[in-house]
Protein backbone atom coordinates (compact mmCIF):
# COMPACT_ATOMS: atom_id res chain seq x y z
CA UNK A 1 0.00 0.00 0.00
CA UNK A 2 2.79 2.49 1.21
CA UNK A 3 4.14 1.93 -3.44
CA UNK A 4 0.56 3.15 -4.10
CA UNK A 5 0.74 6.47 -1.93
CA UNK A 6 4.03 6.62 -3.18
CA UNK A 7 3.45 6.47 -7.37
CA UNK A 8 0.59 9.18 -6.29
CA UNK A 9 2.80 11.38 -4.72
CA UNK A 10 5.18 11.42 -7.60
CA UNK A 11 2.25 11.60 -9.94
CA UNK A 12 1.62 15.12 -8.45
CA UNK A 13 5.30 16.19 -7.94
CA UNK A 14 5.64 15.46 -11.91
CA UNK A 15 2.21 17.28 -12.62
CA UNK A 16 3.59 20.00 -10.62
CA UNK A 17 6.32 20.35 -11.76
CA UNK A 18 4.85 20.38 -15.64
CA UNK A 19 2.42 23.10 -14.04
CA UNK A 20 5.04 25.45 -12.29
CA UNK A 21 7.85 25.00 -15.17
CA UNK A 22 5.83 25.42 -18.48
CA UNK A 23 2.30 27.14 -17.57
CA UNK A 24 1.79 28.39 -21.01
CA UNK A 25 2.64 24.86 -22.44
CA UNK A 26 0.31 23.43 -20.26
CA UNK A 27 -2.78 25.61 -21.28
CA UNK A 28 -1.93 25.04 -24.82
CA UNK A 29 -1.78 21.25 -24.34
CA UNK A 30 -4.88 21.94 -22.26
CA UNK A 31 -6.54 23.56 -24.94
CA UNK A 32 -5.53 21.33 -28.12
CA UNK A 33 -7.52 18.52 -25.59
CA UNK A 34 -10.13 20.27 -25.55
CA UNK A 35 -10.22 20.28 -29.48
CA UNK A 36 -10.07 16.55 -29.86
CA UNK A 37 -13.19 14.01 -30.05
CA UNK A 38 -13.66 12.01 -27.10
CA UNK A 39 -12.45 8.97 -29.48
CA UNK A 40 -9.20 10.62 -29.98
CA UNK A 41 -8.30 11.40 -26.26
CA UNK A 42 -9.42 7.98 -25.45
CA UNK A 43 -7.07 6.72 -27.42
CA UNK A 44 -4.08 8.83 -26.14
CA UNK A 45 -5.25 7.92 -22.71
CA UNK A 46 -5.07 4.08 -23.43
CA UNK A 47 -1.34 4.24 -25.02
CA UNK A 48 -0.17 6.30 -22.17
CA UNK A 49 -1.62 3.94 -19.53
CA UNK A 50 -0.27 1.29 -21.40
CA UNK A 51 3.29 2.69 -21.83
CA UNK A 52 3.06 2.96 -17.89
CA UNK A 53 2.37 -0.50 -17.22
CA UNK A 54 4.89 -1.56 -19.27
CA UNK A 55 7.43 0.86 -18.01
CA UNK A 56 6.55 -0.25 -14.54
CA UNK A 57 6.61 -4.43 -15.64
CA UNK A 58 10.32 -3.15 -16.49
CA UNK A 59 11.27 -1.08 -14.08
CA UNK A 60 10.46 -3.48 -10.87
CA UNK A 61 12.33 -6.07 -12.87
CA UNK A 62 9.69 -8.17 -15.02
Amino acid sequence: MSDLWAALCLVAVIEGLFLFAAPSAWKRAALQLLNMSDEQVRRIGGGVLMLGLVALYLVRGG
